[in-house]
């Protein structure tokens, strides 16, 4: 975040862009809940990171305090209800490359219905929370599969957020190790994991004093 907004524009630019092909998601389930259909959320979507990234918009972030998740939340609120029809025509053509997104999880995204009752502000925060949490989890899988730990993971990674027990006695016998082992093994996991989260986090905030804050509204958004 600190390097999205560098006056080194080629830096920023980069930093800005890393930062919008992680966390569109939460902008299109906000676009997806407010505008229903799947097709025009996805063109909206990509047009308002267009209209961002030619624009420097990260700048503005600071008057959100900081937090990349309000000024996103912010940016999309007045991106839909005064550009709209402008930053369509931008992205059918108006030179400036969207953000690249696989097919694969566009489809994946449109067939999800909006949820009954939820509104966009509510799906938006959700699939933020969402994402910071997978990405956690792509980087713990990533350093224990380094280190030749990928079946553990595999054996714990469903019990990372969850304070229930797994089935010890069943893991340990499939992994070749006692009770007390697999015990231990899952709780330093819960510790990598939420030290991968923090650095996850840690990304989105222009003051690193507000992580664990930030990180305390995660742990609430998904305990709603």
């Amino acid at each position: 975040m600190l390097k999205a907004g560098s006056p080194d524009e080629a830096e920023s630019r980069d930093a800005l862009a890393l930062l919008c092909q992680s966390y569109w998601s939460p902008v299109y389930s906000y676009i997806r809940q407010k505008e229903g259909d799947a097709e025009t959320a996805r063109d909206l979507t990509q047009g308002f990171f267009a209209s961002i990234l030619e624009k420097g918009g990260i700048a503005h972030a600071r008057k959100e305090r900081g937090r990349f998740r309000s000024f996103l939340l912010t940016s999309v609120k007045n991106f839909l209800a005064n550009e709209q029809d402008a930053l369509r025509a931008q992205k059918r053509g108006g030179g400036m490359s969207p953000i690249s997104i696989e097919d694969g999880v566009w489809e994946a995204l449109a067939v999800q219905e909006p949820a009954s009752g939820q509104t966009p502000e509510t799906a938006f925060e959700r699939q933020w929370a969402e994402t910071l949490l997978e990405g956690a989890m792509a980087d713990l899988e990533k350093e224990m599969t380094g280190s030749g730990g990928q079946d553990r993971f595999r054996a714990f990674s469903p019990y990372l957020v969850s304070d229930a027990d797994p089935p010890y006695p069943e893991i340990a016998a499939n992994l070749r190790m006692n009770e007390q082992t697999a015990r231990v093994a899952l709780h330093r996991m819960r510790q990598r994991f939420g030290a991968r989260l923090r650095e996850r986090v840690l990304q989105t905030v222009e003051d690193p004093s507000r992580t664990e804050e930030e990180l305390r509204y995660l742990i609430e958004l998904m305990g709603r």
